[in-house]
């Protein structure tokens, strides 16, 4: 039945771009998971008390830390769907970050108690009362589970949250964690090794730990300014790529404000030549492209490009192909030739990695110094004016 109203639901709202229908999706997904993850944490610490089983016990409470964290998660989505007002004019999106913060510190706590627990039960053993109700529970959660990871990944897949795309993953590793709680389960009444079940417990307790911190770093990230992903720079560049008359893009930057919620600005290379009201048309076309079709609040700077000049083009490819040699991570653009009565002027910017501006190795100085040697034993007489910026959107430039 549930599975049915989801289908209806989904069929019914294809704008998942749309505020309130990503909103939507996501309540779905997280009262759905809600309502298993408690069903699965009572029958699991009940039979686990009953039994004496801290394994079962241990999982048990994992799923229903699941729970808070899907409620967590809940209110995340709420107060992210809040609109944009005078103090916070990019929105209120970062909210499902700082949820998936809170429910991955909730995880840590959790995995921490039942660790000491788990010890406790490994140094003073007791003896588990085995009975098929276990089985029988512990065997339902795992399908329940599997049907869940689906359910979410589904859902996360079509509204691009990563909220629910890590709901997926730790319902996938549930699976794991419960099919060796009954695998356990049964050793130890095979065996009648006691502390089996403690040492399960250390199992579950570990990978639950396992589990938070890994997402106490994936929700760090994008609230710190991770680098956008390669594939969204290189759409971006490619689609700006396009349109007639543009020529290079570079200076890329992308904010991310949460989901559904990226601004974007970069610099675009047209011919100088051109007639600057076309230009400036084909700039505006391609902000309402990226907003319509891509979600993207966009700002492009207009930069016009000498072309035509034998010398500056020869210029240009010697750089480039010097700095494939020297380092493929790093960029040129804006090159400009400025020719005076005892020297000419080679001005131009170099993008490097973040990391080359600051380390100890100095390898953008370095860089710089060995592009400009480069062109003097070419051109005695020229002189480079270098800029060394740092790449916000680095990928391979061809």
């Amino acid at each position: 039945m549930i599975q049915f109203l989801i289908k209806t639901f989904i069929k019914n709202h294809e704008k998942t771009e749309d505020r309130a229908v990503r909103t939507a999706y996501g309540n779905l997904a997280c009262i759905v998971s809600v309502v298993c993850n408690l069903l699965l944490a009572g029958g699991k610490i009940a039979v686990g008390v009953l039994t004496g089983s801290v394994a079962v016990t241990a999982d048990g409470m994992n799923n229903l830390s699941d729970a808070s964290s899907n409620i967590v998660s809940l209110l995340g989505f709420k107060l992210g769907a809040r609109p944009a007002d005078s103090e916070h004019p990019y929105g209120h999106a970062r909210y499902e970050y700082l949820a998936g913060l809170a429910v991955s510190v909730m995880i840590l706590v959790i995995g921490v108690e039942l660790l000491k627990e788990s010890f406790a039960k490994v140094l003073h053993p007791t003896a588990v009362d085995f009975n098929w109700v276990m089985v029988a529970v512990l065997a339902a959660s795992i399908l329940v589970k599997l049907w869940m990871a689906r359910l979410n990944h589904k859902i996360g897949t079509d509204i691009e949250s990563e909220t629910l795309l890590a709901t997926a993953a730790d319902a996938r590793n549930d699976v794991i964690t419960t099919a060796a709680v009954l695998v356990a389960t049964v050793l130890t009444k095979l065996s009648g090794f006691t502390r089996l079940d403690g040492l399960m417990g250390l199992g579950v307790a570990a990978f639950i730990l396992y589990s938070g911190a890994s997402l106490v770093r994936d929700t760090i990230t994008p609230l710190l300014g991770a680098a956008p992903d390669p594939e969204l720079v290189e759409h971006i560049e490619k689609k700006a790529m396009s349109y007639p008359g543009v020529l290079g893009v570079h200076d890329l930057m992308i904010h991310d404000y949460g989901p559904g919620s990226r601004l974007v600005s970069f610099h675009l290379e047209m011919d100088s030549k051109d007639d600057v009201m076309h230009s400036h048309d084909v700039i505006d076309r391609i902000e309402r492209d990226l907003l319509v079709q891509d979600g993207l609040i966009a700002t492009i700077h207009f930069d016009p490009v000498v072309t035509g000049d034998p010398h500056a083009d020869e210029l240009k490819a010697f750089l480039q192909q010097e700095i494939r040699k020297l380092e493929p991570l790093a960029n040129i653009h804006d090159l400009r030739i400025v020719p005076g009565p005892t020297h000419t002027n080679v001005i131009f910017d170099c993008a490097v990695p973040a990391e080359y501006m600051t380390d100890k190795q100095h390898r953008g100085v370095r860089l710089v110094s060995a592009l400009r040697n480069s062109v003097q034993e070419k051109w005695p007489d020229h002189f480079c004016v270098i800029k060394l910026e740092p790449d916000y959107a680095p990928v391979h430039h061809e």
